[in-house]
């Protein structure tokens, strides 16, 4: 799905990842995350997509609400998780969104 997010300005972390073998767990823990930061204040949604490399990025009001998401108690525990068993390599990016537009086809029922 596409994040359905209001106009800019606002702030995305983009999270790329290279996961190890195997589930562990992996994802009843991303999906829990992902409930997890819809009810931080601040943020406006996510878009995630995975093949050999995976990238989540989330949506939020600004820089404070992305501090408090990454010191809540629970995502550090499901970070400290993907440091130890999840992830083979990953990198982080906070970026301002200034600008956004979008295209949708719009389909005609017969």
């Amino acid at each position: 799905m596409i994040a359905s997010t209001p106009s800019p300005p606002n702030y995305t972390v983009i999270f790329t990842s290279v996961r190890t073998p195997g589930d562990q767990g992996y994802n009843e823990m991303a999906d829990k995350m992902v409930a997890l930061a819809a009810l931080q204040d601040g943020f406006l949604g996510v878009e995630s997509a995975r093949e050999e490399v995976g990238i989540t990025v989330s949506y939020w009001k600004d820089l404070e609400s992305i501090k408090n998401w990454k010191k809540n108690a629970e995502h550090t525990l499901a970070r400290e998780q993907g440091r130890n068993v999840w992830y083979q390599r990953f990198k982080t990016r906070i970026a301002k969104v200034e600008t956004d537009y979008e295209f949708e086809r719009k389909t005609i029922n017969e």
